[in-house]
């Protein structure tokens, strides 16, 4: 771990002021970053600590809520308020990582985390998400946890987090402080593919600070679920997840939420089958033809293949689950 000074922010004005300087990184939980600087793949000159600052849940206009950056995934998973409104998100981020580490960590660094590709974690391979242009060993190296959609010839890294899944598919937006002001972006757009910069992982601009997430009120509370496909039965990333929401009129499908994780980058929001189940009947063989969109684009690896035929599966078994659901 390289030198580095630290300074804790009483404010958010004193936050971003400190956050201005060259070289200087916001602390929050720290389960991320700090074991970044451990290994000095992020080498940062400050640390503003801001775990005292946007550590509220709120409800907002109609049965939405505005939640803090600074709140502990603990502590919003077991919010009353989120198991009944949005039981999907409380089930990712019981799906992430240990009891402990959700005691850490926070939701604004949920968000930021970065992805968990041993190439990335090795010096010692070629990494253009660590060194821009170094190359990318995952490419024809071990690569059974990679993407398979939305990747590039320059990274096929993927995102690893399970809480910014559900987030995505319940359409929620993450509100930015700046110093020209805040500003808000959607969950969706909020990540970036990688393109021929898988340096640049979201829209953030320098300096700017992550200070909440607004969840707008839905109707798949009774037909939602996150489910995660992995390895081992916790504490492991996913090969692939699914946060599906579903809202039905008779046996007509009125609306409908997807979004996949393990797969991409970024959170990927499987627009394509919404667009196929929308107005549509509640059947398998709508689903899979669902499935089938939401994997059209999907190229596997050597090692990865597995992971399309998985999604298929797992869309089409879990809103054949929520179709025959009963809701309250």
């Amino acid at each position: 771990m390289t030198p580095f000074a630290y300074e804790r922010a009483a404010d958010p004005k004193t936050a971003l002021a400190l956050g201005a300087r060259a070289g200087a990184r916001y602390l929050g939980g720290g389960t991320n970053l700090v074991d970044l600087m451990r290994e000095t793949i992020e080498r940062p000159e400050l640390l503003v600590d801001v775990t005292g600052l946007f550590g509220e849940i709120e409800d907002t206009q109609g049965g939405g809520l505005k939640i803090g950056a600074g709140v502990k995934n603990t502590a919003l998973a077991a919010d009353r308020r989120v198991r009944q409104r949005f039981p999907l998100l409380s089930q990712a981020i019981l799906a992430g990582a240990s009891a402990q580490i959700r005691n850490m960590a926070t939701v604004g660094g949920n968000l930021l985390q970065r992805t968990r590709c041993g190439y990335f974690y090795d010096d010692a391979a070629r990494c253009n998400k660590r060194e821009a242009g170094a190359g990318c060993d995952a490419l024809d190296g071990f690569n059974r946890n990679h993407a398979i959609l939305g990747a590039s010839s320059a990274c096929v890294a993927t995102h690893p987090s399970d809480m910014a899944v559900a987030l995505a598919a319940l359409d929620a937006v993450v509100t930015v402080e700046g110093q020209d002001g805040s500003r808000e972006i959607s969950m969706v757009d909020f990540h970036c593919l990688p393109g021929e910069t898988p340096r640049i992982e979201t829209l953030l601009k320098p300096g700017e600070l992550v200070s909440g997430v607004i969840v707008a009120p839905n109707a798949f509370a009774g037909r939602s679920q996150y489910r995660k496909a992995r390895d081992r039965a916790s504490y492991a990333f996913a090969l692939v997840s699914l946060a599906a929401g579903l809202e039905l009129e008779g046996g007509t499908i009125k609306d409908v939420r997807l979004a996949l994780g393990g797969v991409a980058h970024k959170p990927w929001r499987a627009f394509a089958a919404e667009a196929v189940l929308k107005g549509g009947p509640a059947c398998e063989d709508a689903f899979r033809e669902a499935a089938e969109a939401a994997l059209a684009s999907a190229r596997g690896l050597r090692d990865n293949t597995f992971k399309v035929e998985l999604a298929k599966r797992l869309i089409v078994d879990t809103l054949g689950k929520l179709t025959t659901k009963e809701t309250a």
